[in-house]
């Protein structure tokens, strides 16, 4: 690495001065009922260049509150999603894998994305470029939207 500029130096062009804003989601499943439907909307949304998945893992409680994780290098996943993510590139610690089970019910699963905003990055490099500072970046909780679409509704 050079001055902390490059982020890895194998994860297809991500670099610390370009890289747009990351996020993490969690999405439980109860039942362990992972039906793999989300697969094609992750998959369109790196390939049309919205997001970067940079990180992707499984973790799955059973009844007995024992956990198993599995990670996008694991066999039994890689196939299906190891052309989602680089494996090299490991943001998710053991500690935050062991918060998400330490959430989920007994017999449920969850998968734990995190992405790069890819759409921000043009606009975080002109914030940057124009000598601007971001100074609050905050998602709107979608209960709320909601609840404001229904008011507009209601008008």
């Amino acid at each position: 690495m050079t001055s902390g500029t490059n982020v890895a130096n194998e994860t297809g062009g991500l670099r610390a001065d370009t890289v747009g804003p990351v996020d993490v989601a969690v999405v439980a499943f109860d039942g362990n009922r992972f039906n793999g439907e989300i697969v094609p909307a992750l998959r369109e949304l790196q390939q049309d260049g919205t997001v970067r998945i940079l990180d992707l893992t499984f973790v799955r409680k059973s009844g007995d509150g024992s956990v198993d994780v599995v990670e996008i290098a694991d066999a039994e996943v890689a196939e299906e999603f190891g052309q989602f993510a680089d494996s090299r590139f490991d943001l998710l610690s053991d500690e935050d894998l062991q918060g998400v089970a330490e959430g989920l019910a007994p017999e449920s699963s969850a998968v734990v994305i995190v992405w790069e905003n890819t759409w921000a990055a043009r606009l975080g490099a002109a914030v940057r470029d124009s000598r601007g500072e971001m100074l609050l970046f905050e998602r709107i909780p979608r209960d709320v939207v909601v609840e404001a679409i229904g008011a507009l509704d209601a008008d």
